[in-house]
């Protein structure tokens, strides 16, 4: 049976297809929308995929920018129907912000997915109990954190054993490996789920030790998605969340750099593993 298509990945091939479209035809945001008699707002959040799209105004779109090759106009009408409906998430509405759901929509479609964290594990490689542990010291009520923690496992398990996984790098900071959250026990676990994960294919794991000094990402985590067929995006952790694309070429390329130079700096993909390993018998030693 074919999997079903996230709704988002749906809005995200439209709104691809559709701002290509407008750029050729030589309209700007606001001459579209002027003659299909809608709202710029309204075509902006199309171009966006942040709005599923009709069929009907779909149509209107295709007619001004005159794409009627057969092929084209049933693979777009085909996004538009399953650009409806609800994304895999939206069952946590109640612990996911508008910003990061915006973040997972783009999450899903990345071939890559590169990860730095300077202080803890990345939620993509957390166990749950190192997750209820770092969950723990926020005063959140327990219905919260367990509803968190389950978001975090449903997206551990879509992007590491669903169909079309991404390429992920994670680049961890020694700080990340060392510290203790939820007791000898629980990190333990947590680095070898980690070790883990690193032996798959698809997953490279590579610790940034102490030694290596301040760098420009020092005190934050950060996240870059690659595409095939569209720029980059970086996502910055922190309490809003916030991301950056092609409307900010100069931030998105300090963070590029900064990643390149996280990886000229860590410790190759052995001796990471190596470190962490030796961690993890400390743990069980003491």
């Amino acid at each position: 049976m074919t999997p079903l298509v996230d709704p988002s990945l749906n809005r995200r091939k439209l709104r691809l297809a559709l701002r290509k479209a407008r750029e050729r035809a030589g309209l700007s945001q606001r001459e579209a929308a002027e003659q299909v008699e809608w709202s710029q707002s309204k075509l902006i959040r199309v171009e966006t995929g942040t709005v599923s799209v009709s069929v009907s105004d779909l149509r209107a779109l295709l007619a001004l920018y005159d794409i009627t090759e057969p092929g084209t106009v049933e693979e777009l009408t085909e996004a538009a129907r399953g650009s409806k409906g609800a994304s895999w998430w939206s069952s946590y509405h109640d612990v996911v912000s508008p910003q990061f759901a915006q973040y997972l929509g783009y999450e899903g479609a990345a071939r890559a997915v590169d990860t730095y964290h300077p202080i803890v594990i990345p939620g993509h490689l957390q166990t749950r109990a190192y997750a209820d542990a770092l969950l723990a010291e926020r005063g959140l009520a327990e219905e919260r954190v367990r509803r968190i923690v389950d978001l975090r496992m449903d997206r551990q398990r879509r992007m590491f054993d669903g169909s079309g996984r991404p390429a992920t790098t994670f680049v961890l900071d020694e700080a990340a490996v060392r510290r203790q959250v939820g007791g000898r026990s629980v990190f333990a676990e947590q680095l070898a789920q980690v070790v883990a994960f690193a032996g798959r294919d698809e997953v490279t794991v590579r610790v940034l030790p102490f030694d290596t000094g301040a760098h420009y990402s020092t005190l934050g985590s950060f996240v870059l998605l690659r595409f095939p067929d569209d720029d980059d995006l970086l996502y910055l952790e922190h309490a809003a969340g916030s991301m950056t694309g092609g409307e900010d070429l100069e931030l998105l390329a300090r963070y590029q750099e900064c990643f390149q130079t996280l990886m000229e700096r860590a410790l190759d993909e052995s001796a990471s593993l190596d470190l962490i390993d030796r961690v993890k018998q400390s743990l069980k030693a003491g």
